[in-house]
């Protein structure tokens, strides 16, 4: 390694930032996040800086920067803009033994800064060593999904609990009661926004003396996997993922999905591909109860959002009547990502002022669907599972009044690698579905103005 990475303590100590522009901004963001004095050394500073300096966050000075200017700070950034006076500026500063960033001139740095997940107290530091700070932003972005946003409150209240950790847990049991503490059950209610109750489970903990052990009965999260891009998920989805001993998934996950999960996690196929064995929800249902009631946390992963067409009450209903603690865990819809991928939304002022979603497969025995009553003027109709029942769906539109020319937009496999989209009109749905190949995995946008 040329730079070697290490955290250095700042409070009370001087930070000098030469330059008045974006640059000496950007680096002045960086540093507001620590205790050290800061010192913005320029002519003229931007009204950012400026700001800054009239809310008393750091200091503002003036006249020629010579060697001793640089004397006794513990960093310096220099970024005036202008390529050859940070050179002169680095060199002065080298005469003074400055631990100096030049920006965007890794070959005159003798520190970088790296990118920073921040959850203070707990910081992430990711270099390069100013090879591919691209790449560190990457890992950065994947990163912050598997940290939850307010994670530092967590670890500083560990922190403040250090000392009645250790009055009270015998030293050979404290390592697994911080593990408890981080990857059992109060880190659980944490992510889950129930905080109170975490810190207060780890409180009775330390009050008894003991590390609570995770016995009978698991967990399960219905986690909502998006449309298929696995960046779409949301950070708690990810969480859920990570904390999995078993998940359950079918045909409708895309397989990026399952990389964002524990390694050793169990994945168990649960069927419904066409032409193969497909499991009866009821069984389903059965299986995934079953798993947590042998103290397994489940993670059953669906399609898109689980509280839409998902099938989603049948289990929640069946983990109630076992005592088994379950959450839902939102994805983002079909019918949301069906119209970002179209590069529209889903309602337009003027046009269209509402939204039903809809689906074209209804429950064996209990009639067909009207869609036509829901087609009003200014809806848009977002129609699930309907690819092959859209010849009925034409016949039942057409037939109450809907008019042939409403426009429909079709988008398969939303925001994957296979994502097909087309546009066509009511009148001509099952034959541009057929001419494009699309079977399923698809959802029918049919927008119907305010004016047809």
């Amino acid at each position: 390694m040329k730079f070697f990475p290490m955290f250095l303590r700042m409070a009370d100590r001087d930070v000098l930032i030469a330059g008045g522009g974006e640059q000496a901004a950007q680096k002045t963001r960086l540093m507001l996040k620590t205790e050290a004095r800061i010192t913005v050394h320029a002519a003229q500073i931007d009204d950012e800086l400026a700001a800054l300096v009239a809310e008393g966050k750091l200091s503002h000075a003036t006249g020629p920067l010579t060697p001793d200017s640089f004397k006794g700070k513990a960093l310096v950034f220099i970024g005036t803009g202008s390529p050859a006076a940070d050179a002169c500026l680095a060199d002065l500063a080298a005469l003074a033994g400055a631990l100096v960033n030049v920006v965007d001139r890794p070959d005159l740095c003798e520190a970088t800064t790296p990118s920073l997940v921040d959850r203070d107290p707990l910081v992430v530091a990711i270099g390069t060593e100013g090879a591919a700070p691209v790449l560190a932003r990457a890992v950065k972005t994947r990163l912050e999904e598997l940290l939850e946003p307010r994670l530092g409150e967590m670890v500083g209240f560990a922190g403040r609990m250090r000392d009645a950790v250790a009055r009270s847990i015998p030293k050979e049991n404290r390592r697994e009661f911080w593990r408890w503490t981080f990857n059992d059950a109060p880190r659980r209610l944490f992510a889950r926004g129930a905080e109170r109750e975490a810190f207060d489970l780890i409180k009775q903990a330390i009050h008894e003396g003991r590390v609570p052990t995770e016995t009978g009965r698991g967990s399960i999260a219905l986690v909502g996997a998006g449309p298929g891009a696995r960046d779409l998920l949301t950070l708690r989805a990810v969480a859920r993922l990570q904390e999995a001993d078993v998940i359950f998934y079918d045909r409708l996950v895309d397989p990026d999905v399952l990389e964002l999960a524990r390694r050793d996690a169990e994945r168990v196929f649960v069927g419904k591909v066409v032409g193969a064995h497909e499991w009866p929800q009821d069984r389903i249902n059965e299986i995934i109860v079953e798993t947590a009631l042998a103290g397994q946390k489940v993670v059953r992963l669906k399609s898109g959002d689980p509280a839409i067409f998902a099938r989603t009450g049948e289990e929640l209903d069946a983990a109630a009547a076992a005592g088994v603690p379950c959450e839902i865990v939102s994805g983002i819809t079909a019918a949301s990502a069906a119209a970002a991928a179209m590069n529209r939304p889903l309602t337009e002022r003027g046009v269209t002022d509402r939204v039903t979603f809809a689906t074209g497969t209804l429950k064996p025995g209990t009639g067909e669907p009207d869609w036509a009553s829901l087609a009003k003027p200014g809806t848009v109709l977002a129609l699930y599972m309907a690819v092959h029942t859209s010849d009925k769906v034409r016949e039942n539109l057409l037939a109450q009044g809907v008019a042939g020319d409403v426009p429909v937009d079709v988008v398969a496999h939303a925001t994957t690698r296979r994502e097909i989209q087309i546009s066509t009109t009511v009148a001509a749905l099952p034959e541009a579905l057929a001419a494009a190949n699309i079977t399923s995995q698809a959802i029918l946008l049919i927008r119907v103005p305010k004016n047809a």
